[in-house]
This record gives C-alpha cells, sequence and structure tokens, in this order.
C-alpha cells in the first residue's frame, strides 16, 4: 500500500511526471492484444532477481494490468478490515504496510518508465490510472472502520513496541489523520473530491511544461553565427539537425543545449533570444501554466484548512524536521543575512568585469553565465573545456564504484541478462563483499520523452518479506548528460560529475537499507532529510584522493593535474554568494506560494517577482516567471518543501566535517555513516540519526566556512 499511497497524495513524491499534452485517440487495439496473451505484470517473474521483464511488457499491459491490481489491493485492505480477531500491530499496521504488493509493483514500472519514455500512449493511461489511484487511496483514508482498527492499536500497543515498529505504527496513524481520516461525513466527501482534483491538475502541469518546453528550437543555418561555442557542442546541435531533416544546428530548451548557447556563445543576440524563450516556459499560450497553478493552490488551501491547518504549508511541516514555518524562514533568513551582501559584491565584480571586457550597458541575465564561466576562467586558470577530457563517462562511472568500493566495500558487476528499458540503459549487480546487496539500473542521456534534470527511484524498495527474506532493492538513476558524438565520446562537465555523485547518494541510500518495513525504508525518511546522503557524496567531487582514482586525460591518459583540483576546490566558492541567494529565493517562493492566501494572488508573475525582488541582482526581466515550471513544487513532492535542500546541505556540511576531521577516505567514519544513516531509511527520527552520527545537533558554521559566506 506505501508506495501507492505516496504516488496519489504527495503527487507522486520526488516523481515529476512532465510529459506532453497531446489529443489521443483510444488506443484500443493495443489493449485489446494485451488481452489475449498473459500479462507480463501480472505473473511472478522468473527474472534475475525478480527483475521487471521490460521486453515482455507492452503499454497496453498496463490499463488491464491497474484494473487487476487494484481490484486485488481493495481485496487485501477488506481482508483487513473484516478480520474477526481484535485489532493487532501485526494484523492491522504490517498488513497494511504488505497490501497491494502487485499494485505497488507496476505503479513503480509504470510511473518511473512515464518519466523517462512519456509517449502519447502512456500519456493517455497516466490520465486514465491517476483517478484510479487517487479513488484507491480515498478508500482506504476514508474508512471509518479500518481507521478504527488503526486508532485502537496506536492507543494500546504503542509504548509496548520496539522503536521500528513504534515508527511505522505512528506513521500510519499520521497518515491516516493527514488524509481525512477524522473529518465528518460531508467533510470527508469534500476531501475525496479535492484530492481527485489536486492530483489531476499537477498530472497537468507536468504535461504542460515539458510540452512548453518541447515546443520551442532555435535553428541556425551558419556556424559564424555560433562563434564561442565549442565544437563538441556544435557536433551535438548538427546532430540534432540531422535527425529533424534540417541543415547547420538546432539548439532547444535541454539542458546541454541551453548551456553552450547561454555559457559559450559571442552572440548577445543568441544568448537573449534563448534565455527569453527559456525564461517562462509554459507561461501562456498553449500550454499555460498559470491558470493551472491558481487551481492546484486552491484545492492545497482547501485541503489544509478542511484538516485543521492555518496553510498547506503548515500541512506539511508539521511532520518534517523543520516542524513549522518558523523554523524554515529562520533559516532561510540566516542564510538570506550571509548570501545577499556576498551576491551583491560578487555581481558588482563581474559587471565591471564584463564593461572591461567589452559590454556595454547592464549586465543583464543572459549575460551572466557568458560572462561568468570567462571571469572564472581567468580568475582560477581552468575551463570546463580543459576538464571534460577527464571526465570520460565511463572512466567517471568506474570512479563513482571505486569511492563507494573504498568506502562502504561495494562491488559493481554488470549484467546484461537484465532486461532494460531502453537500450541506452546500463544493469549491474550490487555486492557489499559477498552479499548481494541491489540491482542498479543507469540511464544517462537525453530523449525527446525524457523528462529534464536528473533523479534517482526505484522499481523495488528493500523489505523483509512475510517468509523473512530479505528483499533487496531495484534502483535507477536517470540523468541527462552530455551524450558522444561521432567523434568523441561522452564527456561530462564538472557540473555533471557533481550531479551524478548527488543522485549516487540517494542511490547509496536505497541500496543499503536494513529496514524491515518498506514505507520505512532506504529514501522514505523526512522530506526535508531525504537530500543529506545526496549532498554529502558530492563533496567528495573536489577530493583528490577520489578523483586521482579515475579522472585520466581520454587521449593521453594523463591524470588529472593536482593543481586543477586544487582550483576547483577554490572555485566551489567562486560566485558562491549568488547560487547561495538563488536557491534560497526559490525556497522563498515556495512558501509564498503555500503561506498566502489564494484571494490574495492576482497575478502569478507579479507575485513572483515580489519575491525575487529581495535577491535582485542584476535588471528584471518582465517577462520572466519560472513558476509555470517550476515542477519541484507542483509537479512534484516538493510543495513548501523546497527549503529542504538549503535544510539537508547544512546537515551535510555539517555532517561532511566529521570526515574532513578524520579523513576523506575514513572507512570508520564511513561505517558510522552507514550504520546510523544510510542504512536506517526513515526507521527513525531525522534528528536522532544525525546526532547519531555527529555526536550533536547540527550547527550552521560548516556550511557558511565551505562557502566563504562567513
Amino acid at each position: 500500500m506505501k508506495k501507492v499511497i505516496i504516488l496519489i497524495f504527495a503527487t507522486f513524491l520526488t516523481m515529476q511526471l512532465d510529459a506532453q499534452i497531446v489529443k489521443l485517440s483510444a488506443d484500443t487495439k493495443n489493449s485489446s492484444d494485451a488481452k489475449k496473451m498473459t500479462n507480463p505484470l501480472l505473473v511472478e517473474w522468473k527474472t534475475p532477481y525478480q527483475t521487471p521483464p521490460f521486453n515482455q511488457i507492452k503499454t497496453g499491459h498496463y490499463l488491464p494490468a491497474f484494473k487487476t491490481c487494484i481490484n486485488m489491493a481493495k481485496k487485501d485492505i477488506e481482508a483487513i478490515d473484516n478480520n474477526p480477531e481484535a485489532p493487532t500491530f501485526k494484523n492491522t499496521i504490517v498488513a497494511l504496510d504488505r497490501a497491494g504488493e502487485k499494485l505497488t509493483r507496476v505503479s513503480g514500472i509504470f510511473f518511473n518508465i512515464l518519466e523517462c519514455d512519456a509517449t502519447p500512449d502512456m500519456q493517455k493511461i497516466a490520465m486514465e490510472v491517476q483517478p484510479m489511484l487517487t479513488e484507491y487511496s480515498n478508500s482506504i483514508y476514508l474508512d471509518e472502520e479500518l481507521f478504527k482498527r488503526v486508532k485502537t492499536v496506536y492507543e494500546k500497543e504503542y509504548s509496548q513496541l520496539n522503536d521500528i515498529d513504534k515508527m511505522l505504527l505512528r506513521k500510519t496513524y499520521e497518515a491516516f489523520l493527514d488524509n481525512g481520516a477524522n473529518l465528518a461525513k460531508e467533510q470527508k466527501e469534500e476531501f475525496r473530491n479535492l484530492s481527485v482534483e489536486l492530483a489531476n491538475l499537477t498530472l497537468q502541469f507536468g504535461q504542460n511544461a515539458l510540452a512548453a518546453t518541447n515546443a520551442w528550437q532555435m535553428h541556425i543555418k551558419d556556424a559564424k553565427d555560433l562563434k564561442g561555442i565549442p565544437a563538441s557542442d556544435l557536433e551535438i546541435a548538427q546532430q540534432k539537425a540531422q535527425a529533424k531533416g534540417l541543415e547547420g544546428y538546432v539548439f532547444d530548451l535541454s539542458y546541454p543545449s541551453k548551456r553552450a548557447i547561454l555559457t559559450y556563445a559571442d552572440n548577445r543576440e543568441l544568448r537573449q533570444e534563448m534565455y527569453m524563450h527559456s525564461c517562462d516556459i509554459a507561461y501562456g499560450g498553449e500550454f499555460d501554466n498559470s491558470k493551472v497553478i491558481m487551481q492546484i493552490l486552491n484545492c492545497r488551501q482547501r485541503i489544509a484548512q478542511l484538516l485543521g491547518y492555518k496553510n498547506y504549508a503548515e500541512y506539511v511541516l508539521h511532520n518534517r524536521m523543520a516542524k513549522d514555518c518558523e523554523q524554515v524562514y529562520n533559516l532561510l533568513n540566516e542564510l538570506a543575512r550571509y548570501s545577499i551582501p556576498a551576491a551583491q559584491k560578487e555581481m558588482k565584480s563581474l559587471t565591471d568585469y564584463a564593461h572591461k571586457n567589452g559590454l556595454k550597458g547592464d549586465l543583464q541575465r543572459w549575460d551572466y553565465s557568458y560572462y561568468s564561466e570567462k571571469q572564472k576562467n581567468e580568475l582560477f586558470k581552468l575551463s570546463d573545456e580543459e576538464l571534460k577530457p577527464y571526465f570520460k563517462l565511463e572512466n567517471v562511472i568506474d570512479g563513482v564504484f571505486s569511492l563507494a568500493k573504498n568506502l562502504y566495500d561495494l562491488r559493481f558487476v554488470a549484467n546484461k541478462n537484465i532486461d532494460v528499458y531502453h537500450n541506452d540503459v546500463t544493469v549491474y549487480e550490487v555486492y557489499k563483499g559477498n552479499e548481494f546487496l541491489a540491482v542498479l539500473y543507469l540511464d544517462f542521456h537525453p530523449r525527446d520523452t525524457k523528462r529534464s534534470g536528473a533523479w534517482m527511484t526505484s522499481f523495488r524498495e528493500q523489505y523483509i518479506n512475510e517468509k523473512g527474506e530479505d528483499v533487496r532493492p531495484l534502483v535507477s538513476l536517470v540523468m541527462n548528460f552530455t551524450p558522444s558524438t561521432q567523434n568523441q565520446p561522452s564527456l561530462l562537465t564538472f557540473d555533471e560529475v557533481t550531479t551524478f555523485l548527488h543522485e549516487f547518494g540517494h542511490a547509496l541510500n536505497g541500496m543499503m537499507s536494513k529496514v524491515p518495513y518498506q514505507s520505512l525504508s532506504g529514501t522514505n525518511s523526512q522530506h526535508d532529510f531525504v537530500e543529506l546522503p545526496s549532498q554529502l557524496n558530492e563533496n567528495w567531487a573536489t577530493e583528490y584522493e577520489f578523483l586521482k582514482t579515475f579522472a585520466h586525460h581520454y587521449k593521453t591518459g594523463e591524470l588529472i593535474p593536482k593543481k586543477y583540483v586544487e582550483q576547483l576546490t577554490n572555485m566551489r566558492k567562486y560566485m558562491a554568494g549568488y547560487a547561495s541567494s538563488r536557491q534560497l529565493s526559490f525556497g522563498y517562493l515556495d512558501m509564498m506560494w503555500h503561506t498566502s492566501d489564494i484571494n490574495d494572488i492576482q497575478d502569478i508573475r507579479e507575485s513572483e517577482q515580489k519575491v525575487f525582488s529581495k535577491f535582485e541582482t542584476m535588471p528584471v526581466v518582465k517577462e520572466a516567471c519560472m513558476s509555470t515550471s517550476f515542477s519541484h513544487i507542483f509537479a512534484g513532492g516538493y510543495a513548501a518543501g523546497y527549503y529542504g535542500y538549503k535544510w539537508a546541505e547544512m546537515l551535510e556540511a555539517d555532517a561532511f566535517s566529521l570526515f574532513k576531521e578524520q579523513g576523506v577516505m575514513s572507512k570508520e567514519v564511513a561505517n558510522k555513516y552507514v550504520k546510523t544513516i544510510l542504512s536506517q531509511g526513515g526507521s527513525k527520527p531525522a534528528m536522532e540519526m544525525f546526532k547519531d552520527f555527529r555526536g550533536r545537533e547540527p550547527r550552521i558554521d560548516a556550511l557558511l566556512e565551505r562557502d566563504g559566506l562567513k
């Protein structure tokens, strides 16, 4: 039951279902053909480690499987409801955690594939399945008799249970409360309708965002207009043009393409054109999200107030590490106190630099990446183009695996016999010593049907089954890294290397989980704590002890010079105030949307720019509106939670300081980290896990000092 509930109510939590809205005709043939054969989603899998048989699964299998599995899951719930025995932790709480096992399996596959391959047929199924799953979730949480059983166990058994069982019981009980179990009959019906509406709206938001992103491209015929752009980026743009039957070069709004123009194009008009098309995605036009935002906010506000909270932020935060809005603003305000002055000083320096190098007038937003890249290169005598040859993708994979081996005794074995959902995907068996730990899927490069960004997810999470067997997880990492070309392999930017480490930190959290219950395993910790493992893992990106294991020039074999690594460390503080201010502004924006009265919001763009005005260091672009493509909070699980990135950054900087004190490759510290955090999932309160590792509560000093803000 656990994963389905998270997918429904939190709007797929970390899954942001960015897809394209299209008018679709009914795919009756696929559905009909699927019914004639055995549905691979409904049978036991005789595959290595019970991995999904992707080669057998067809699009037409999903809808029949969902319908069947929802009915099966409802029978699981009915069995708990109708159990004549008195409610106990085992026959009610554990039974709920295990209910709907096949529905969890089908949902995990479908929604993960939807993110990686959002075809029109998959889109259509998502729109049809969404209300079904929401109604199933409501049928559980709004079931009065079921809640009575849960409440009885909570009141009678809680004090007698061990700590992990207490956590499962408390989370289950609170989930019922948070989903309307205590509401009156009329209020429950209103909650039911609001939850269905909200689920559909958030899906629509993601669809609009991707559709608007895919709707624009820049076609350049003459290479003279692209002066300054590296040859590798030009080759990728040329391949995109060829794939579309065009001459010359095509740039779109995918990150590698957008970055190439904004960071390197000497042609300022091109930079401005790229920026102006990327700054207001899904604002107005065919795929307008501005009205969708208002509808989402209205639903969230009504749900929060229905449940007795002043606003949606209060509702979300009551079971987070931060606890309430005051704690969130305390952190944001404290960081802003240091970040804003630093950002202003940095921007003055950058503006002066740009003027000395030919810029006329104000430094505009389409100038920032271009001149900051040049200034950074001059200050540190090191550019991304100089670094990329040392970061051949295959070598980076070896390096990340080697880091996990040296710290955690992990071993990775490629397995070509495990089915994959796309030819780009590679699969590894993961071992700790000789003990099998997990299956790891890696998917690195952009595709037209794949949403942007990078993320970690699972096709199956770790848990202990009824037979007492430790069911190991199936973990997937999905990125959108620079692809290879005909003339050179995939060479990553330093930012992409850091992103890989970030997502791999999440993977470690999933793969090393040792928890009895799915709803508490892996990355199912408090939402403002879950980014600690990922952000902590980024720290090794600038450690020579790590880089020397793999960072060899792909042509000459030369090891990355130590002076480069020293400069990478120094570069971490370059524009750190601006970067921190920008991230903080998103946190404030998120909190504004989820603490404001919907009746006080007259215009999406104006409301956003009012929040951002506190952080402005460049002229305002009146046309800009990032909220309409802010999928983290409007199509993902970060609503009233985006502050969590900075919260977790405070935690990880403090945590990594222990590695720095005792050695960045210290196995003693690594073992303690595994024991207290990585293996614990969400089986303990986040603050307790942090204190178990660090020996005290977190402090902000390490973050301020690392980024040069204090």
